[in-house]
């Protein structure tokens, strides 16, 4: 009796649970029919009670539900188990990935302030930096934020946000999160993370200093390439009421059917993730010893040039693998036409696995200097590992490698 009390309890508190129940459970309401699924409240507005039941709503003198770009029932629970599972107080659900990119900046920066960002991250996040916020008056320093000395001389005084991928995409360098959360912190800024690449089953960003999380639901964490969408996780209880007026403001919300989707796709997020890292790790060994494959660059070989930061920052190596042919820029393209199972296409995380040509598709409006600043080369080819048999996987790249 005593056995079942004390679980009663740790359900009721999904945040003492561990990774695998909270991935099940997490977000999970008590339903007023019993549903064990929360429902799909598809409404744009919620009716009050009376005129004061509405006057103190949107006082904030009592909780509840106004208009679903302010709260909505199938957006919150999924946004709070996103916020469980990353070991944050509260998120926000956005419509892309670049949405919630934009609203934790808008909420984080003003006219004159400077943000130092990784070099190699995800092309629309440098162009957003680059043009819109440029625009608004925030300069950007660009470093590879592996090199912790380099991170610590681009701080100014006006340095208010410190933006970090990693691993970067698609180079898939490793940063130290735990450094630049201290190089950041004595500065009196913000350090910021985009964990789409690891997700919470693999990087916990907060643990290691971070204030801020970044996703894009499109990838591991929905899996089922079915979805756009993004979310932004805040370590503390207080920031929240800022970032959720600044989205509000934005517009930049998440609708409830894909919130419902995203909820659901959370709920194997660790068998995914595992399985395909453990097919990905396959991949790049069988990659790195190819006669045709110049270099292999994946977290879980130990010639990644951060091997061992990925080890103690990471639980696993992840599914994104990065690679170029010796042949080059023409023998990829070779390869990537000729791939059968692999689908070329952009994105990753999903159960399917993707290749892709970084420098003229996700990374092309970076511009060539950038590029090569960041080490994203010509030829370098991306893959996404999926969940299908990892022999199949690997079949269908020797067949098109035959044809390089």
């Amino acid at each position: 009796m005593r056995e079942a009390l004390i679980l009663e309890e740790l359900v009721k508190n999904i945040r003492n649970m561990k990774f695998d129940t909270q991935a099940v459970h997490a977000g999970t309401e008590e339903d007023v029919h019993g549903a064990v699924v929360t429902p799909i409240y598809q409404t744009s507005t919620f009716k009050f009670k009376s005129v004061q039941h509405g006057a103190s709503l949107f006082s904030g003198e009592e909780e509840g539900f106004i208009y679903t770009r302010m709260r909505n029932p199938t957006v919150e629970a999924m946004e709070n188990a996103v916020a469980v599972l990353e070991g944050g107080a509260r998120a926000l659900g956005c419509g892309s990935g670049m949405a919630a990119v934009h609203t934790a900046f808008s909420a984080l920066l003003k006219s004159g302030d400077h943000v130092v960002c990784s070099e190699s991250v995800y092309g629309p996040t440098s162009t957003l930096l680059k043009t819109v916020m440029h625009g608004f008056g925030v300069e950007t320093t660009f470093v590879d934020t592996s090199d912790t000395e380099a991170v610590r001389k681009a701080m100014k005084n006006n340095t208010k946000v410190v933006f970090v991928e990693t691993p970067c995409n698609p180079t898939l360098i490793i940063s130290d999160l735990a450094a630049i959360a201290e190089i950041a912190h004595a500065q009196g800024a913000s350090l910021v993370v985009d964990n789409t690449f690891m997700g919470p089953v693999m990087q916990r960003p907060f643990e290691l200093g971070t204030d801020v999380i970044v996703h894009s639901l499109t990838k591991s964490l929905n899996g089922h390439a079915d979805v756009v969408g993004g979310i932004v996780v805040v370590k503390d209880e207080q920031t929240y009421p800022h970032f959720r007026k600044t989205l509000n403001q934005i517009g930049g919300v998440i609708d409830p059917f894909n919130s419902f989707l995203v909820h659901r796709g959370l709920k194997t997020l660790s068998l995914r993730v595992k399985h395909a890292a453990e097919s990905a790790m396959r991949v790049a060994e069988h990659l790195e010893q190819h006669s045709k494959i110049a270099w292999v660059r994946y977290p879980g070989l130990p010639s990644h040039p951060q091997y061992e930061l990925g080890k103690k920052q990471m639980s696993g190596p992840g599914s994104m693998i990065a690679f170029e042919l010796k042949g080059g820029l023409e023998a990829g393209k070779t390869m990537m036409n000729s791939v059968h199972l692999c689908q070329l296409a952009v994105s990753l995380g999903g159960v399917e696995s993707l290749i892709q040509h970084p420098a003229s598709m996700t990374h092309a409006s970076m511009g060539r200097e950038h590029r090569e600043q960041a080490h994203i080369t010509d030829g370098l080819v991306r893959l996404s590992v999926g969940i299908e048999d990892v022999e199949e996987i690997i079949a269908d790249l020797d067949h098109a490698l035959q044809l390089c």
